[in-house]
């Protein structure tokens, strides 16, 4: 693939099984993605970079990609879903809480082999509709940041932009 990187998940996950890409590399570019997006407000909990690439690393390393439908594939969780190693705030600080346990979605999503990267910002409580309802600054709309950002999954909807 060159320098040219997979942009579908099936493309990121065909790369990944025929070793054109690692899924560490994957997660990498994710991440420098977010960066270069520049927009602190997409995420409510962003992992640590070197947690989830050390995390592909390991699921690169157990050899059974094959039986793994998103082997390597970096996936956000709106911070209204329980996701283990993160705080669920549904962008309420006062509604905060350290869940114990995955999801049932989350738990599904990494026994396929995503590798969560991190919680986006929504509209409190999932409940508005254009995406700017959240204690936390909106995220920009990924085409014209002069919008909303729209849903209650303004953070969800610019990440996958």
């Amino acid at each position: 693939m060159g320098a040219e990187q997979p942009e579908t998940i099936a493309a990121m996950v065909a790369a990944h099984r025929a070793g054109t890409m690692t899924p560490a590399q994957t997660v990498a570019r994710t991440y420098q993605r977010i960066r270069a997006h520049n927009d602190p407000a997409l995420f409510i909990s962003l992992r640590d970079e070197a947690d989830a690439v050390a995390e592909a690393e390991r699921l690169a390393a157990r050899g059974d990609a094959a039986g793994l439908p998103l082997y390597g594939v970096p996936v956000a969780v709106k911070d209204n879903i329980d996701a283990l190693g993160f705080p669920t705030t549904a962008a309420c600080p006062a509604f905060s809480y350290t869940p114990t346990h995955d999801s049932t979605a989350v738990a599904r999503l990494r026994a396929a082999g995503a590798i969560i990267i991190g919680k986006t910002n929504l509209d409190q409580f999932a409940t508005g509709l254009v995406g700017v309802r959240t204690p936390y600054p909106a995220p920009k709309n990924s085409l014209d940041p002069e919008i909303v950002p729209g849903g209650s999954s303004g953070g969800s909807g610019v990440i996958v932009a």
